[in-house]
């Protein structure tokens, strides 16, 4: 079986190309680095490259920039993938309007460049577009709230669950990453439905792990547990620091994109976050990390909020649980956070 991974040296795609590869499968893995570009120094993923090579058996690495149509399609006419884990992107809503060109470049075009791709070399191939929450823009935040003592909740017993497929994705305010990925999850599901393509849609909540490469304009709770670590300054940004996120390891993402990879359904949305049993507010999370370790976090308040963030946001997985039911999520906050605290210890040695 031969598997391609973009965005391979990233959080997801690492994950992904260290499953297949254990599997037995041949994995090419594309990435350029680009978070270097986007980030600087903190958010190179080389590292992760490095470690890749090292622990992986039949991964091949190719440093192809996902906006060159022509290296890509070269690429998929030399090799007959039967699996495409499309990780690669933009990630930064507060970057985005830095760099609005490249990141629709990156995010929509590069999206349009491997799906193309796929339909002339690879057509059976299984496409599995990793998406965002971001395609709601701040349509979340008119579900009613309450505020507690830490946190934002929904005020509603029948919004419990959290943010089904059914939001909205239009009428709201994006930022300019929101709305290129949007253009991207819309184009991945016209060549599951138009082309009756193999394309799954993941609108991912928090993802996070240990190898994520956080940087404070992307990634919260890696770069929560950074600052920590380093014992550097933190800024909350708006609504007095309980802003929802639900956070979900990136191991179960992976299990996600293979359990719909074994029974795929063409142009298929689901939201992919960690659920209501991973959800915690940016307070919360700091009394966490406090709680399990011996970091404190330094951090100051800004009245400001960020253009289109969710005030609070769970991923509702009950149409991801109802289709395919052996899948669920397998690691908790406190064990998630446990791991990426030991994980930035050991880059101090």
């Amino acid at each position: 079986m031969q598997v391609l991974v973009t965005g391979s040296s990233g959080l997801i795609g690492s994950a992904a190309v260290q499953h297949w590869d254990a599997l037995g499968a041949d994995v090419v893995g594309v990435d350029n680095d680009m978070r270097r570009v986007f980030f600087g120094p903190q958010g190179s993923t080389l590292w992760n490259l490095e470690r890749l090579k090292r622990n992986t058996k039949r991964f091949r690495h190719e440093a192809i920039n996902i906006c060159d149509r022509e290296a890509i399609s070269a690429l998929f006419q030399a090799n007959r993938f039967e699996l495409i884990i499309h990780c690669a992107a933009q990630p930064s809503h507060d970057k985005a309007k830095d760099i609005p060109l490249l990141d629709f470049d990156v995010n929509a075009g590069g999206t349009i460049n491997l799906l193309e791709a796929t339909r002339q070399h690879s057509p059976h191939a299984v496409f599995c577009h990793m998406s965002t929450n971001k395609v709601y823009g701040d349509a979340p935040n008119e579900v009613p709230l309450q505020e507690l003592e830490t946190r934002w909740e929904y005020a509603r017993p029948e919004d419990w669950h959290g943010i089904n497929e059914e939001c909205r994705i239009d009428r709201t305010t994006h930022s300019l990453f929101g709305a290129s990925k949007a253009a991207a999850d819309i184009i991945a599901q016209e060549y599951g439905r138009y082309f009756g393509m193999k394309v799954g849609v993941f609108r991912g909540g928090c993802l996070t792990g240990a190898s994520h490469s956080g940087v404070e304009l992307h990634g919260f709770l890696s770069y929560l547990v950074h600052v920590a670590v380093h014992q550097k300054p933190y800024t909350i940004f708006g609504y007095k620091g309980k802003q929802v996120r639900d956070q979900i390891e990136s191991s179960d993402v992976i299990r996600a994109f293979e359990a719909f990879a074994h029974q795929p359904r063409p142009g298929e949305v689901y939201n992919l976050g960690g659920g209501r049993d991973n959800a915690a507010s940016m307070l919360e999370c700091i009394q966490l990390i406090e709680q399990i370790s011996k970091y404190r976090v330094k951090y100051s308040y800004s009245e400001t909020n960020r253009v289109g963030d969710h005030i609070c946001y769970i991923s509702d997985l009950r149409k991801l649980r109802s289709h395919y039911p052996n899948w669920n999520i397998s690691i908790s906050l406190p064990e998630m956070l446990g791991r990426m605290i030991e994980m930035e210890e050991s880059k101090q040695t």
